[in-house]
């Protein structure tokens, strides 16, 4: 197959590039950066793109796109989202016509407010996000849905591996002296996605097949503090895990958030209510569809050779 893969630059992207190149298709790889290291993309030819600057000029013929390019962030102007998010979504669908879409959004365009348990993929969107981020990425799965394009929606959550630049960092910067704070009873089930679970779920979307959205996780949700340790294992980390209530822990993320904003400050803050939302809380996703439509077979949550990359 001549596959397209955007966000290639980036963790998921680069991934999806070298297993589609290993089992031998076509890659053209895009992003944002001017260059990339071959081995990043499997040899894949790549191609300097901003999606949200508009469609790629003398886009070529391809049998499906692979749509990893967006934020990774969760903080900053929510226009900036929408044009990453939403626009760079539509103008990849412009680039392809006719295509199969298979677009990698995620799990954080479940309700934030309240515990997402065994999530099914009818739940989402919903009317209400924290940040730009949520409600971006809600905006950008109406605006591949209302397409027309033959597509498939991806949603992970918390996507770590080598290479992870955003899940594996933040738990470690969680570590302060002896002890790693985390938020809630340190109890609460967590589904996370194993990039190559995720790489996995979008090399078998990009066959002719089922279409619809679909919740892409690990085998089974992990406890909180199960992970935490093992993670800390991994890495040679020795810290106690000290959990602080959610309710007080998200009041000062907003306040800080609020202080961050009067300041005009770019950088994110310690603490934001996203970040504690999506471990204070259970936050679990019903797999059924992806196993028994697309044929997705989950790893288990293991972080060995996380941190190999």
């Amino acid at each position: 197959m001549r596959i397209a893969v955007t966000g290639a630059s980036g963790f998921v992207g680069g991934a999806v590039c070298r297993a589609l190149v290993a089992r031998g298709d076509r890659v053209l790889a895009y992003g944002r950066r001017a260059a990339v290291r071959p081995e990043h993309v499997g040899g894949a030819r790549y191609r300097s793109w901003d999606l949200a600057r508009g469609p790629l000029e003398s886009a070529p013929a391809v049998d499906a796109v692979v749509h990893c390019a967006g934020s990774v962030t969760d903080w900053g102007p929510v226009k900036g989202f929408f044009a990453v998010n939403l626009d760079g979504t539509r103008h990849a669908l412009a680039s392809f016509p006719g295509a199969r879409f298979v677009h990698v959004s995620t799990a954080s365009v479940y309700d934030p407010y309240r515990p997402t348990v065994m999530a099914c993929e009818h739940l989402a969107p919903v009317t209400r996000y924290l940040n730009g981020y949520g409600a971006s990425k809600a905006a950008a799965e109406r605006a591949v849905l209302k397409s027309g394009a033959e597509s498939v929606i991806l949603r992970p959550h918390a996507v770590y591996g080598p290479g992870d630049t955003t899940l594996l960092p933040r738990v470690e910067a969680s570590v302060r002296g002896p002890w790693l704070l985390a938020v809630g009873s340190g109890r609460q089930r967590i589904s996370l996605t194993s990039v190559g679970n995720l790489v996995q779920a979008c090399v078998l979307a990009c066959a002719p097949g089922p279409t619809g959205v679909f919740n892409v996780t690990d085998a089974e949700p992990v406890v909180l503090d199960d992970a935490l340790a093992l993670i800390l294992a991994e890495r040679g980390i020795q810290a106690e895990r000290v959990y602080l209530p959610a309710g007080p822990a998200l009041g000062l993320a907003a306040v800080a958030e609020g202080l961050h904003l009067l300041a005009g400050a770019r950088r994110a803050p310690r603490l934001t209510r996203y970040a504690l939302g999506h471990l204070a809380v259970e936050r679990t996703l019903d797999i059924t569809a992806a196993r028994t439509r697309l044929g997705f077979r989950p790893e288990p949550t293991s972080f060995a050779g996380a941190y190999s990359w």
